[in-house]
Protein backbone atom coordinates (compact mmCIF):
# COMPACT_ATOMS: atom_id res chain seq x y z
CA UNK A 1 0.00 0.00 0.00
CA UNK A 2 1.19 3.55 -0.71
CA UNK A 3 0.93 6.73 1.81
CA UNK A 4 -0.07 9.52 -0.08
CA UNK A 5 -0.32 13.32 1.35
CA UNK A 6 -3.69 15.24 0.59
CA UNK A 7 -3.54 18.92 0.03
CA UNK A 8 -6.24 21.04 -1.11
CA UNK A 9 -6.08 24.70 -2.53
CA UNK A 10 -9.34 25.21 -1.17
CA UNK A 11 -9.02 24.99 2.11
CA UNK A 12 -6.64 26.80 4.46
CA UNK A 13 -3.18 25.43 4.31
CA UNK A 14 -1.70 23.20 8.07
CA UNK A 15 -0.61 25.85 10.51
CA UNK A 16 1.75 23.33 11.72
CA UNK A 17 4.15 20.27 10.36
CA UNK A 18 0.87 18.21 9.26
CA UNK A 19 -0.48 17.11 6.40
CA UNK A 20 -4.32 18.16 5.69
CA UNK A 21 -4.90 14.54 4.92
CA UNK A 22 -3.30 11.60 4.88
CA UNK A 23 -4.63 8.63 2.24
CA UNK A 24 -3.57 5.11 2.86
CA UNK A 25 -5.11 2.13 1.15
CA UNK A 26 -8.85 2.88 0.81
CA UNK A 27 -8.52 5.17 3.85
CA UNK A 28 -8.56 8.98 4.21
CA UNK A 29 -6.92 10.56 7.64
CA UNK A 30 -8.09 14.42 7.83
CA UNK A 31 -6.03 16.52 10.23
CA UNK A 32 -8.05 18.38 12.42
CA UNK A 33 -9.53 21.15 10.67
CA UNK A 34 -10.23 24.32 12.43
CA UNK A 35 -13.09 27.57 11.29
CA UNK A 36 -9.88 29.49 9.31
CA UNK A 37 -10.81 30.78 6.27
CA UNK A 38 -8.43 30.61 3.04
CA UNK A 39 -6.74 33.58 4.09
CA UNK A 40 -5.69 31.70 7.18
CA UNK A 41 -8.47 34.08 9.58
CA UNK A 42 -10.25 32.76 12.00
CA UNK A 43 -13.88 33.06 11.00
CA UNK A 44 -16.43 35.55 13.07
CA UNK A 45 -19.32 34.37 14.64
CA UNK A 46 -19.99 32.07 17.16
CA UNK A 47 -20.38 28.37 17.02
CA UNK A 48 -22.45 27.74 14.13
CA UNK A 49 -20.57 30.16 11.55
CA UNK A 50 -17.55 28.50 13.05
CA UNK A 51 -18.76 24.76 12.47
CA UNK A 52 -20.27 25.72 9.13
CA UNK A 53 -15.99 27.06 8.33
CA UNK A 54 -14.80 23.76 9.81
CA UNK A 55 -17.01 21.30 7.33
CA UNK A 56 -16.15 23.77 4.18
CA UNK A 57 -12.16 22.94 4.98
CA UNK A 58 -13.48 19.27 5.58
CA UNK A 59 -15.49 19.09 2.54
CA UNK A 60 -12.49 20.75 0.16
CA UNK A 61 -9.73 18.13 1.92
CA UNK A 62 -12.39 14.85 1.60
CA UNK A 63 -13.03 15.98 -2.25
CA UNK A 64 -8.99 16.28 -3.11
CA UNK A 65 -8.57 12.67 -2.21
CA UNK A 66 -11.21 11.24 -3.72
CA UNK A 67 -13.87 10.90 -1.64
CA UNK A 68 -17.10 12.94 0.15
CA UNK A 69 -18.87 13.27 3.45
CA UNK A 70 -21.18 10.22 2.85
CA UNK A 71 -17.67 8.28 2.60
CA UNK A 72 -17.02 9.09 6.25
CA UNK A 73 -16.75 6.32 8.97
CA UNK A 74 -15.38 8.33 12.06
CA UNK A 75 -15.45 11.70 12.60
CA UNK A 76 -13.73 13.15 16.08
CA UNK A 77 -14.97 16.76 17.43
CA UNK A 78 -13.23 19.04 19.76
CA UNK A 79 -15.74 21.48 21.30
CA UNK A 80 -14.38 24.37 23.69
CA UNK A 81 -17.70 24.35 25.29
CA UNK A 82 -20.39 21.58 25.36
CA UNK A 83 -22.88 23.86 26.57
CA UNK A 84 -22.87 24.34 22.70
CA UNK A 85 -23.57 21.14 21.53
CA UNK A 86 -27.09 21.39 20.42
CA UNK A 87 -26.26 24.05 18.25
CA UNK A 88 -22.97 22.65 16.84
CA UNK A 89 -24.59 19.15 16.67
CA UNK A 90 -27.79 20.80 14.19
CA UNK A 91 -25.14 22.27 12.02
CA UNK A 92 -23.11 18.48 11.76
CA UNK A 93 -26.37 16.85 11.23
CA UNK A 94 -26.95 19.40 8.25
CA UNK A 95 -24.22 18.41 6.26
CA UNK A 96 -24.58 14.10 7.00
CA UNK A 97 -28.24 13.66 6.40
CA UNK A 98 -29.13 10.34 7.16
CA UNK A 99 -25.57 9.20 7.22
CA UNK A 100 -24.80 8.55 10.84
CA UNK A 101 -21.09 8.00 11.29
CA UNK A 102 -19.63 6.49 14.31
CA UNK A 103 -18.31 9.80 16.37
CA UNK A 104 -16.53 11.08 19.29
CA UNK A 105 -17.07 14.71 20.90
CA UNK A 106 -14.99 16.11 23.79
CA UNK A 107 -15.02 18.90 25.67
CA UNK A 108 -11.28 20.49 25.59
CA UNK A 109 -9.90 23.60 27.54
CA UNK A 110 -7.96 24.59 24.24
CA UNK A 111 -8.13 24.62 20.97
CA UNK A 112 -5.75 26.22 18.10
CA UNK A 113 -5.65 30.15 17.53
CA UNK A 114 -8.79 29.90 20.46
CA UNK A 115 -11.13 28.72 18.39
CA UNK A 116 -14.53 27.31 19.60
CA UNK A 117 -14.11 23.57 17.41
CA UNK A 118 -12.26 21.44 15.58
CA UNK A 119 -13.41 18.20 13.60
CA UNK A 120 -11.34 15.53 12.53
CA UNK A 121 -12.79 12.37 10.22
CA UNK A 122 -11.59 8.74 8.58
CA UNK A 123 -13.28 8.38 5.18
CA UNK A 124 -12.98 4.91 3.36
CA UNK A 125 -13.86 4.66 -0.20
CA UNK A 126 -14.00 1.91 -3.03
CA UNK A 127 -15.78 0.03 -0.77
CA UNK A 128 -18.70 -1.81 -0.76
CA UNK A 129 -21.80 -0.06 1.41
CA UNK A 130 -24.74 -2.35 2.88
Amino acid sequence: MKLETIASNEAPAAIGPYSQAMKVGNLIFTSGQIPLGLDGQVVQGGIVEQTHQVFRNLQAVLEAAGATLGQVVKATVFIKDMNQFAALNEVYASYFGDHKPARSTVEVARLPKDVLVEIELIAAINVETF
